[in-house]
């Protein structure tokens, strides 16, 4: 297709390596991995290769890694299942104010059913205080849930610090890593998690497969119910040509992540500098933690701009908005909420971000493109 893609953080094409990986499992391996024949001995392999490669990644072991649909099915089976093992122990939990839905939700049902939870809250760069966190643990505090860089900011929280501080007080410690997986190194030990979320499709690998880090002894209920596959942890017959596929994908991480991070690093900074010195200093603003970010991700703001009138009158960018902009109302998301973005500022945001097939000349014409539309909708 034609046309400039910045919104990798939504999610990534499929690598042709990934796609080619892939292939003889969709073809001719499309045995059933429980099977003893040889199809289903050859399914067994792959997946078990692609075991392998994610537990390289993460620097985990093979048999700490829970193969799932996705980064959402990650998220409910480390929360809802460490809270399920450990509800004898206590039903408190302790998140920050920007997770994804697919924490927040979690969180949320879990209220419902009794549990209580913490929401602490970020200052104005979406960063959290480990301080904060640590003063939100409870004696029936069972788990904590931060995730590891914010979708919408790029902000990286201090996920190792906090790890440190729950764990002193003998409590889990569960990371979305679903934005970070592929961008930065996001190794369990360095973190000091017990769980780690990852989404295959956030790092080119197909939609609907992901992965859970489940550390070596730490109590996990399952969610489903059904058969003895992944250790009884997580039931049902595996998808093998996209776990293959993730496995590949996490192989190309290994591999490519330290010369990548700061080409993305230097493409979204030209496209910041772009941006930021072709308007008036008064009518734009970046956000997120500059100094802590990914470096494929600009959330930025255009004063008076509504962002969603922006981008449909940019049919030639893929991006995402952070607000939308109603009749007679606007609907901010979650996180600019909670880093308290003044209203001129929030309903004009958007998310750029950068990733693998990104060129310097995207980078470019975007900007003259933004730039021109942003001064028109202002005359």
């Amino acid at each position: 297709m034609d046309g400039i893609y910045l919104d990798y953080n939504a999610t990534t094409p499929i690598a042709p390596e990934v796609r080619e990986a892939m292939q003889p499992y969709l073809e001719n391996h499309f045995g059933n991995p429980s099977s003893t024949h040889s199809y289903g001995r050859a399914a067994q392999a792959g997946i078990a290769k692609a075991r392998n490669q994610m537990a390289l990644l993460l620097g985990a072991s093979p048999e700490e890694i829970v193969f799932t649909s996705g980064g959402t099915e990650a998220n409910n089976l480390a929360i809802r299942g460490a809270a399920v093992a450990l509800r004898d122990k206590g039903r408190h939990l302790v998140t920050t104010t920007v997770e994804h839905p697919a924490v927040t939700q979690v969180m949320a049902h879990l209220e419902s059913e009794g549990w209580d939870v913490s929401y602490v809250p970020v200052d104005e760069r979406g960063q959290v205080d480990p301080e904060a966190v640590e003063a939100a643990l409870r004696p029936d505090t069972v788990l904590v849930s931060v995730m590891h860089a914010n979708n919408e900011l790029g902000t990286i929280m201090p996920v190792a610090d906090i790890a440190a501080r729950a764990h002193a007080k003998g409590v889990l410690v569960h990371t979305d890593a679903a934005q970070s997986v592929g961008k930065i190194p996001a190794r369990v030990w360095d973190l000091g998690v017990d769980l780690l979320s990852v989404a295959g499709h956030k790092f080119y690998a197909p939609k609907g497969v992901g992965a859970l880090f489940v550390k070596r002894g730490t109590p996990l209920a399952p969610v489903l119910f059904g058969a003895a596959q992944e250790e009884g942890r997580r039931p049902g017959t595996e998808n093998t040509p996209y776990l293959v596929g993730l496995g590949r994908a996490a192989e190309l991480a290994i591999r490519e992540q330290k010369k990548l991070a700061p080409q993305w690093a230097a493409l979204r900074d030209r496209l910041q500098d772009e941006l930021v010195s072709s308007l008036p200093a008064d009518q734009v603003r970046v956000n997120g933690d500059l100094e802590h970010h990914l470096p494929n991700t600009l959330s930025i703001s255009f004063r008076g701009i509504q962002g969603d009138a922006l981008l449909n009158g940019l049919p030639e960018i893929a991006a995402s908005t952070g607000a939308a902009c109603h009749a007679d109302a606007v609907s901010l998301s979650t996180v600019l909420e909670a880093i308290d973005l003044p209203l001129e500022f929030a309903k004009g945001t958007v998310r750029l971000s950068i990733g693998r097939y990104t060129t310097a000349e995207d980078v470019d014409r975007a900007a003259k493109l933004i730039v021109a539309k942003v001064k028109e909708m202002r005359r």
